[in-house]
This record gives structure tokens, sequence and C-alpha cells, in this order.
């Protein structure tokens, strides 16, 4: 499914006009109705119907068979109704997404497809979606991405411990060498259940592991079990490298081809079962081009207008040519506050570190050779690329991809348990 296409499934949560629930018009037409209050919000049945038409054509596109009606229709409004409760939460902390960057996310949708910013109304239309509807289901999603970073991701903590052991696992696991796709049924045992709450549990766990041994089409049994955020999309979780799988699944996935399912395992308060999709090998080795450069910034302001600015640095210029020392140029001239005190250096950087002016004079400069001034959009410069360099950073990207893994594992777990808080605290009347 492409860009377009998910956001078009997305577009099933558009908001609409609260009326009573079953109210009839003046012509005795049947008006939209309610199919839950929320707090001070509601869900209204006409998103329910479009969530419902959305998921269940994708599922016939798919052939994939969807849980019995009465147990669908429960998790497709439990689904409108969490995002209700944190689209609510957002608003009360004042978090809002702009016009600006509302735009810049459907430029790049359009761009992943083929497109122009200005091609979107036309393409959406072609799959019966409405711009208007799209934008305001495309607000919210960005929204709730934007709740949970700030309420969830921001809050997991990873220790250097854990990264050090990471990085053992991934200098010894296979898992690493591979690139993943991978489903998984998760399965909340519940952090106050007693033992014949997890007996239950576990029970379960058992039955529906015999059901895909049995044959039982794994993304049907997870849209109807699994309590995990893609279950509905037949659990998938989609390509991951291995670096980036989640430190759960480490354990599990040694050993394990494509179409093996897991049994199921227990790690906290969940139960998962897993299967690969897919898998190919990975490099593992990386090396990047690195550039050791120093700088002098003079930035226009009310004082200096931009022809003085430029000037000022015409003048350090000259200096520096006829043998004054470039650092000292920069402890005296340079408004940039992170390598004044340095004397301009900026250290050994990667590629995409600087802005694109900045970038296509590195790339062009000869080392040991100042620049003529140019302008970006922090004001004008005069660089000297000291030496360039090939960097193996697999070390880095080690310790990146850990901090990801490790987040990544902890963010399914803290994800549930923040919005199970959300919902216990939420007044929410069912009408359906």
């Amino acid at each position: 499914m492409n860009k377009i296409n998910a956001l078009c499934a997305f577009a099933a949560l558009v908001a609409a006009p609260v009326v009573a629930a079953d109210e009839l018009s003046e012509t005795g037409e049947l008006l939209d109705g309610i199919a839950a209050i929320v707090n001070e919000g509601v869900v209204l049945k006409s998103q329910f119907n479009e969530q419902l038409k959305t998921i269940t054509e994708r599922a016939q596109a798919q052939g994939m068979q969807l849980p019995p009606p009465a147990v669908l229709e429960e998790q497709i409004l439990e689904r409108l109704i969490l995002n209700e409760i944190q689209l609510q939460r957002a608003e009360r902390i004042g978090l809002s997404v702009s016009d600006a960057m509302l735009n810049d996310s459907i430029r790049r949708i359009a761009e992943q497809n083929g497109g122009r910013f200005e091609d979107m109304p036309a393409l959406l239309a072609k799959d019966g979606v409405n711009y208007a509807d799209f934008r305001r289901s495309l607000r919210d999603e960005i929204t709730v991405e934007q709740l949970r970073r700030i309420e969830v991701a921001q809050s997991i903590v990873v220790s250097d411990r854990e990264i050090e052991q990471c990085i053992v696992d991934l200098e010894t696991n296979v898992v690493v060498n591979s690139d993943w796709e991978l489903s998984h049924i998760l399965l909340p045992i519940g952090a106050t259940a007693a033992g014949a709450e997890q007996a239950e549990a576990e029970q379960l766990a058992n039955e529906i592991y015999a059901k895909l041994m049995d044959g039982a089409d794994f993304r049907e049994i997870a849209a109807r079990y699994s309590k995990g955020p893609t279950a509905l999309e037949g659990g998938s979780l989609g390509p991951m490298t291995g670096q980036s799988v989640p430190t759960v699944f480490a354990e599990i996935l040694p050993g394990m081809q494509a179409g093996d399912i897991s049994e199921p395992f227990r790690r906290g308060n969940n139960y998962h079962i897993v299967k690969v999709d897919n898998l190919r090998s990975a490099v593992e080795q990386s090396e990047i081009n690195q550039v050791k450069v120093r700088h002098i910034l003079v930035t226009p302001n009310e004082i200096i207008d931009d022809d003085t600015a430029k000037q000022r640095l015409d003048e350090a210029l000259e200096k520096i040519r006829a043998g004054e020392d470039f650092g000292e140029q920069a402890k005296l001239l340079s408004d940039d506050p992170g390598s004044a005190n340095l004397g301009g250096d900026l250290g050994w950087t990667s590629p995409g570190t600087f802005v694109p002016e900045f970038d296509a004079v590195v790339d062009q400069a000869e080392i040991g050779v100042v620049s003529e001034p140019f302008r970006s959009q922090f004001g004008w410069h005069i660089l000297e690329v000291l030496d360039r360099r090939v960097y193996d950073n697999t070390e880095d990207l080690k310790k990146r991809n850990c901090d990801i893994r490790i987040r990544n594992s902890k963010m399914e777990d803290e994800t549930l348990l923040w919005m199970q808080r959300l919902r216990d605290e939420a007044f929410v009347d069912a009408r359906i």
C-alpha cells in the first residue's frame, strides 16, 4: 500500500458536525448519529461506518479474513475512541500542527508518489477522497504522533549499560546480519492480573499458537486476537533492519526462516507471537566521507547590514591571506557561538551536517585554501577545509542503532500503558 492509499484509509477518522444520535432532518432524512461520547467530544457513526468500510475493503483486496462482525466492530470503535482521547489530550496541552508543517508533509507524500503538492487534490480524488477531509485526517495523525513522542518516547530512558549489552548482542547475534519483515500478535496480561488471569492469558496464547500450527492465517488471527497497534493490518510491523529489531524479539529470531512462527513467549506483562514474513542478508560495515572545517560567520542585524557584514569578512580574508591566523580572526569576529572560541573549528563532520549553501562550498574547497565570502540563511561566511578522511562509522552506527532498538522495544509496552491510563481516566459512553 502506498502512502496515499494508507492515508486515504486514515481519512475514515475525519471530524464531522455534532448532532444527536439518529436525528432526523425536517425532510425526514436520517442525519449523522453518535457512536460514542468521549469526555467532552464524540465519535460519530459516520466515522465508525467509514472506518468499517475502509478496513473491510482493504481486507477483501488482500484476501484476509476479518474477525466476526461483533469483534471487528468493537475493535474499530475502541480504536476511534482512543484516537479521540489522544486528540483531546493534545488539545489540552496546547499541541497543534501548523499549516506549514501540514503542507510539508503533504508535499513529501506527493513527491513519494511521483507528483507535486499541487497534484494532491486530483490524486486523492481518484481514490474518492475529499482533499479537505484528507488534510483534517493527516493533521490528526501528525498530532497524535507528536503527542506520543512528547508523552511516551521522550520519557523512555536508555542506560549506558543497556547500550553496552546491546552492542555485545549485535556483535554476536545473527539477527543483525539480516533485514526482516515481521508480523506480531500481542496479548496483554495486565499489570495487576491475578494468578488465574495469568493462566487464562497463557492458555489463550497457546490456543492461538495451535490454530496457527493447524494452518490458520496469521493475519486473520492477529486481526481477531492481537491488541497491538497493527492488529487490523494483520499484525504487520513492516520491513526493518536487523539492528532496528526490538530487543524483545532478539532471542526468538535466531534460527527462524521466512514463514516461521514463534511459540508464544512472555516478556513483562505481555505474551508475544512473531512470524517472519521475509528476511534478507544485510551488510554491517559502514564508511562515510568526513571533512574537518573551520569558518567565520558574520550575521547581519539591526546595527550591521548585509553589505557591512560581507565587508567585514572581505577585510578578515585579506588579513588571513597576508599571514594573520584564521583562528584568531574567528575569535575576534565570528558570530557563531558554538565555534568562535574554538577558532571557528567545527570538528569532523559527516555529510548533511550543514545547510546546502555551506555544503556546496565545502565540497568545492581545496584543503588549506580559505574560501571567498558566501551567504547562507545564517549570514556571511568564509571557511577553510583543514582535512578530509574516509571514516569507519560502524561503531557509531551500532550505538545509534542500539539506542533505536532499545527505545523501539520499550515503546510498544510504554505506549500501551500510557493509552490504557488515558482510557481509564476518560468518560466513555459507547452507543453501538
